[in-house]
């Protein structure tokens, strides 16, 4: 390969070698049914000289160093001299990747990384390509991968509160803080219209009214790339992605990754919406779905790729492959898909596999499986997004932005200002008999339940790592928690306020604020099968009657990522919040929660529910002008303080309750509520709260991979004479005595040299194990297989089933390396202890 010659002397040879008939883009049919869609315009004026400059560039670059353009590959995943001898187009931090794997990395590391990357990509000494990369990152409610920056509620507070402006200056002071960082683009805004709340990503979708989506993913465009004119992707905006085209939102049973089967005609009016609003403002990317339409994986449907959005729509941006979203396409794998680039994905989203990827790309483009014209389309495109934001005339790099490496820029006072306010905007009261808000903070307040003291719970997924687990309130300096924001108040009142995790008190109060909800999740992690919150368990429940039992009034506060069955919650609480998942400014809740010291209302309840709240638990699919809609509280329910509406007491048997046992997962892709995941060795315990951890003695070593999805399997290695094991330890003693199979997937590099013991615990002294080595033996290694134990062999061997304390425990004592996920407990029979 041979190196571009500088890019100045690219563009001046454009400017006498080119015509504007050579710089205009190519016009071909669209198809018939296309025209159901309207018609769109890019918003951007056309530019014939730079066209002219991007034909020149194109006309000089190898077949090499275009298909390099079409690779981003994840920081995990690749070095310095890999960007120079290969010139990647752009890259990427997934969830939980930071420069040097530090999660605590200053502005000024991430800046070093870009400056440093920048560097390789235009190193004349290797081959490659001399075109800046550009780096994505999932900033989707601030720039939530880096310690201490201002994280803004999610999308779904966000809707509630349905306030545009708010929303632009919230893409407007996430983009400062990107740029603080070197980063030049994010994948937001999330356009989604979440028909089913069971879908696990309906914390990132406004509402499930088009209309509102419509309105506020065009806001976040507007405060991320800057509107229209003199301040588009000017210094401090970025440049933005609508996401995921086309119809997330709307598959079968809220199935992340799963089917939408809906009419074109439904596809345009309920799905489409934040897409026209979202071109009209200049989005500059489009992020193609993992999902399928009527049975078509997205990354491969050309026909809504490039008929419709690109010719019927007039993108003429980038549209960007979702995390291996092309090995999904039929035919194709994570290390080779020509069909989603002939399609119209324009970048392959490609973390870990990206140098067979390149290769066999390579190979295509080179056969004609994928044509010249396509691969040059392709390449006019990144390059063209990349001239509008500045990148192909900034020889110095992202530390040239005027916000660069500036760490006063993270968590800004003024940003965290904007975060209150959203907080604040953004609460829905759902019920508030006898008026029983805002309370006299001169009161003796209780706060209580386990999100009162969480700011990771607060958050959600997407925040600082993918999931949004594995935190601690130390990753947060910036931010508060409810109790926080509450305490400070009521102790300047005069009042008094106790903090308790389980409702325990040493002085009676006036009154608690229980604070409850979901534990974090991300994407297919947060699928539900229903809308009942408790689904089986009845901890907070049991709090908030606990409480009432004692003569206490109640205030719930309910952290959630969607609306869920909460009926038995609502009737223990004398007034109920919807507080979504505000980020890390929730103590400015205290405003509506408590009156001032003068006994006077401080701020009122604006929020609106732009999800319906079902009534039932089983009640989806349930949005305003579904057939037989009869929701609990409708959409745009919201009340005030000065409201005196009563809600009755509301029945508790959830519809649709199964007492059939099924299978029980005890870890998929995270442990059970109620079990953690430890390393433990002969002396300590370690608990795993990272991608990456190790036990005490360092004998073991664990790190989160990718199998079937992202992050999904776990890679263990042993050195030998090991004495640490994996193992699931329960917070209470867990019953597994109503099934006979422990299975759990497993692929191990060679067949192990030493006894493998599979083990569960009953306390100390009570338990018992059997040896894996017979099985793995007898099966081929480097490949997956699922393994079966049988339970009662476990049971002979000393564990007693109905009381475990540790459920699950891997161990090897000698040097040893496997991959394991989906660790589960079956009721189908088993017939010996080790069943293949």
């Amino acid at each position: 390969m041979h190196r571009l010659y500088p890019l100045a002397a690219a563009i001046a040879l454009a400017l006498t070698a080119c015509t504007p008939q050579q710089a205009a883009p190519e016009q071909t049919a669209v198809t018939d049914t296309a025209s159901l869609w309207p018609e769109h315009h890019s918003p951007l004026p056309a530019n014939a000289e730079k066209e002219q400059q991007l034909s020149q560039l194109i006309q000089n670059m190898t077949v090499e160093q275009k298909v390099a353009q079409l690779i981003q590959p994840d920081i995990r995943w690749m070095t310095l001299d890999d960007m120079r001898t290969y010139g990647f187009g752009s890259y990427l931090n997934g969830g939980g990747a930071y420069p040097n794997d530090n999660k605590a990395a200053s502005a000024a590391d991430w800046l070093a990384l870009a400056q440093q990357l920048h560097e390789a990509g235009v190193d004349a000494s290797k081959d490659g390509s001399s075109i800046p990369p550009i780096w994505g990152t999932d900033a989707v409610h601030g720039h939530n991968n880096v310690r201490g920056a201002t994280v803004f509620p999610h999308n779904v507070a966000l809707g509630a509160a349905n306030n545009p402006a708010l929303v632009e200056a919230i893409g407007k002071a996430t983009a400062e803080e990107v740029a603080a960082t070197g980063i030049h683009w994010v994948f937001a805004p999330t356009v989604a219209v979440a028909r089913d709340d069971r879908w696990g990503r309906s914390y990132e979708s406004y509402s499930e009214d088009p209309a509102l989506v419509k309105s506020l993913g065009a806001a976040l465009v507007k405060g991320l790339q800057g509107p229209i004119g003199a301040e588009f992707l000017a210094p401090g905006r970025v440049i933005a992605t609508a996401k995921h085209y086309l119809a997330d939102g709307g598959t079968n049973g809220g199935k992340d990754q799963g089917n939408a089967e809906i009419t074109e005609q439904q596809l345009i009016d309920l799905h489409a919406q934040g897409y026209f609003s979202s071109l009209d403002a200049g989005v500059q990317t489009v992020m193609a779905s993992f999902s399928s339409w009527n049975g078509e994986k997205m990354h491969g449907n050309g026909y809504l790729l490039t008929d419709v959005l690109k010719k019927r729509l007039g993108f003429d941006g980038v549209v960007v492959g979702d995390w291996n979203g092309h090995g999904q396409v039929p035919g194709c794998t994570n290390q080779s898909c020509a069909a989603a680039i002939n399609a119209g994905v324009d970048i392959l989203m490609v973390p870990e596999h990206w140098k067979d990827l390149y290769h066999n790309t390579l190979a295509q483009a080179k056969a004609g499986e994928i044509s010249a014209e396509r691969l040059d389309d392709a390449v006019r495109r990144i390059l063209r997004v990349k001239q509008r934001a500045g990148l192909l005339d900034n020889p110095q790099g992202p530390a040239s932005n005027p916000f660069a490496g500036k760490q006063e820029v993270i968590g800004a006072p003024e940003h965290l200002a904007l975060a209150a306010q959203a907080v604040r905007e953004s609460l829905v009261l759902l019920k508030n008999n006898d008026q029983l808000l805002p309370l006299n903070p001169k009161q003796r307040i209780l706060v209580t339940g386990d999100g009162a003291d969480s700011i990771a719970k607060q958050s959600g997924g997407w925040t600082v790592t993918w999931q949004g687990t594995g935190t601690s309130n130390d990753d947060f300096p910036q931010g508060q928690s409810i109790y926080a924001g509450i305490a400070a108040q009521v102790q300047a009142a005069g009042g008094s306020v106790e903090l308790s995790s389980d409702g325990s008190f040493k002085d009676k109060p006036d009154v608690a604020v229980v604070v409850i909800g979901e534990n974090p999740y991300a994407e297919f992690d947060g699928d539900t099968p229903s809308l009942d919150y408790q689904a089986g368990k009845n901890s907070d429940e049991a709090l908030l009657k606990q409480l009432k039992a004692a003569g206490i009034p109640v205030v719930t506060v309910f952290l959630s990522g969607r609306p869920l069955w909460v009926n038995p919650e609502l009737n223990a609480s004398n007034a109920f919040v919807a507080a979504w998942l505000p980020g890390t400014s929730a103590g400015a809740m205290a405003d509506l929660l408590l009156r001032d010291s003068e006994g006077k209302v401080q701020q009122d309840f604006k929020g609106k529910l732009s999800f319906s709240w079902p009534k039932t638990a089983d009640s989806q699919p349930l949005n305003q002008g579904d057939a037989g809609y009869d929701p609990l509280f409708a959409l745009g329910y919201g009340l005030s303080v000065q409201d005196k509406v009563v809600v009755p007491e509301l029945p508790e048997q959830a519809a649709g309750q199964q007492s059939a046992q099924g299978s029980f997962a005890l870890f998929e892709r995270r442990a059970a509520n109620g079990l953690n995941l430890h390393l433990a060795d002969a002396t300590a315990s370690v608990l795993v709260n990272a991608n990456k951890v190790q036990s005490a003695d360092g004998s073991l070593k664990l790190a989160a991979v990718n199998w079937q999805k992202q992050e999904d399997a776990l890679q263990l290695s042993w050195s030998a004479g090991s004495k640490a094991a994996l193992v699931l330890q329960a917070a209470r003693p867990f019953d597994a005595s109503g099934y006979q199979q422990l299975q759990f997937d497993l692929n191990w590099t060679a067949a192990p040299t030493a006894p493998v013991m599979l083990g569960a615990s009953c306390g100390s002294g009570c338990g018992g194990a059997v040896d894996l080595v017979p099985q793995l033996s007898s099966q081929t290694a480097g490949e997956w297989h699922s393994i079966t134990v049988n339970l009662a062999c476990l049971a002979d061997a000393g564990a007693a089933l109905n009381h475990l304390e540790q459920p699950f425990s891997l161990q090897s004592s000698g040097a040893w390396q496997a991959k394991i996920a989906n660790i589960r407990l079956v009721p189908a029979a088993a017939t010996d202890c080790a069943a293949k």
